[in-house]
């Protein structure tokens, strides 16, 4: 079988994120702008390093322990009826089953805070959205916002290792791509738990992925300073004053 060509020069490593712990991170929202977007819904869907069973059942392939954590938020404004025909959750659904955003907003983040702590991956299909959504919402509500560390980031690092593939990169088209399952598409949790298959099927198919958490962080935060570059340089042939931000992971 040939081996996929190598776009980077990066040695795999033992002790890679994507067999260690990862947690897989998503919002629902009131607009496509997160400086002003509101959560309506989180999701964290927590996949635990794969063990072997001790319980006496014969020996098989090791266990995968998922778990999930889900919030859905009254987000004290109106929520669009072009946005509730994305995610489902409607105004007066949210008022009347959803937590305060203060309360949500403060275990949002301190269920986040420790996992950074911990060193765990989190990971976050185009991680600067969610992240500026939440740090603003964090602002609002006078919560403290923990600085993400040890984000893993599909879009980045599929525009990185293929990089010259046509067509759109919607969570949707990779999963496709990467032969991973949606179903549910825009609901919080479902979306949050193909991210994480989404960067696993990368690690699988481009091994040089296979590297600690940090390295692979770092090694983000200069691709999309580059991927930044070469988007404002198309969008300048017709937008002259075209800016698209580096900054990466907020």
């Amino acid at each position: 079988m040939d081996e996929t060509p190598a776009l980077f020069e990066i040695t795999p490593s033992n002790d890679s994120w994507h067999t260690r712990r990862r947690v897989g991170f998503d919002l629902e929202t009131t607009s496509r702008d997160p400086r002003v977007a509101r959560i309506v819904s989180a999701a964290l869907v927590i996949f635990d390093a794969e063990v072997e069973r001790t319980d006496g059942v014969p020996p098989g392939p090791p266990e995968r322990i998922v778990r999930t954590r889900e919030w859905l938020v009254d987000p004290g404004v109106e929520i669009p009826m072009e946005t509730t025909a994305i995610h489902g959750i409607s105004t007066e659904y949210a008022q009347a089953n959803g937590r305060l955003a203060a309360e949500a907003v403060a275990q949002i983040t301190t269920a986040l805070a420790e996992e950074f702590a911990a060193g765990n991956a989190v990971v976050v299909m185009n991680a600067p959205y969610d992240f500026t959504v939440l740090k603003f919402e964090a602002e609002r509500h006078g919560v403290e916002f923990p600085e993400p560390v040890g984000v893993i980031d599909p879009l980045v690092i599929d525009k990185q290792v293929d990089k010259y593939r046509r067509g759109k990169r919607t969570l949707s088209h990779m999963c496709t791509h990467y032969e991973v399952e949606l179903d549910g598409a825009h609901s919080a949790t479902p979306d949050a738990w193909a991210a994480v298959e989404v960067a696993c099927s990368q690690a699988e198919r481009f091994p040089q992925l296979q590297i600690p958490l940090n390295e692979l962080h770092r090694l983000q935060m200069g691709w999309k300073v580059e991927q930044s570059a070469d988007l404002q340089e198309y969008l300048r042939r017709t937008r002259p004053d075209a800016e698209v931000s580096p900054a990466w992971p907020v």
